[in-house]
């Protein structure tokens, strides 16, 4: 299994924060956003990892990341989103070549979680796999509609829906086989109008070939892509390391 981080993307929602420099490579207490992500795909057991990386500043994350080996990767490259704009769809078809006809590990740049996915990692055979997470907002993300005759049966994935069918997130962490990349090239970039290659088309996809599984994210996870998940993010990882500023 390969792992793929997905941290291109322009960030406007943290200017001025991403003027200086590219989003995931802000910091989360102590260490940069793009640590966190590398870290849960290692302790995974995934070790061979691709970052997308996009925008003016990329070459940033050369001088921060190395070749990999203080976080025990492996194998470490970057691979470059020439539209930051092109969605996450279109950063993730950059990962064709490198993964070698295997399955791949996909997470988003700016996910910090300490759940364990070493097990739904390791158990993968084919298909997708997505990782979904109850939250008091889904109106902010992709929500799945589940079958209302059996309830573990997703028919549907509604992206930023007015009306939630659940009050699940599709959060940023996926298991693709290689199919994935036949469907992103099936993508209509006017999906839902923004003019990107959306990622739950891709999963809709993968739902009408009844491939498409999906697993409970246990413990804590944000994306960290607002001011306020931002904070929230700094907050949890403060306290969690043992800061006791917070108590002052």
């Amino acid at each position: 299994m390969k792992g793929v981080i997905l941290a291109g993307g322009l960030a406007t929602r943290l200017y001025p924060l991403t003027f200086a420099t590219n989003k995931h490579l802000l910091p989360v207490y102590d260490k940069p956003m793009v640590y966190y992500p590398i870290q849960t795909l290692v302790n995974a057991g995934v070790k061979d990892v691709l970052i997308v990386v996009s925008g003016p500043y990329s070459g940033h994350f050369i001088q921060v990341l190395k070749n990999g080996k203080e976080f025990g990767l492996k194998h470490l490259e970057f691979a470059y989103q020439e539209n930051p704009k092109g969605g996450i769809a279109d950063a993730l078809s950059l990962a064709e070549d490198f993964s070698e006809g295997e399955s791949l590990t996909v997470i988003l740049g700016d996910n910090t979680t300490d759940a364990d996915i070493s097990k739904p990692v390791n158990n993968f055979k084919k298909g997708a796999l997505i990782f979904l997470k109850k939250v008091p907002d889904p109106k902010r993300f992709g929500v799945p509609k589940f079958d209302s005759t059996n309830p573990k049966k997703i028919v549907e994935i509604i992206e930023k829906p007015k009306d939630p069918p659940s009050n699940y997130a599709v959060t940023g962490l996926y298991i693709y086989d290689n199919k994935v990349f036949d469907f992103i090239k099936q993508c209509d970039p006017n999906y839902i109008g923004r003019g990107e290659l959306e990622i739950t088309q891709v999963n809709n996809f993968y739902i009408k070939e009844n491939q498409l599984g999906w697993f409970e994210l246990n413990g804590y996870w944000l994306d960290a892509g607002t001011f306020d998940t931002l904070l929230q993010a700094n907050i949890f990882w403060a306290k969690k390391r043992g800061s006791t500023v917070l108590d002052i």
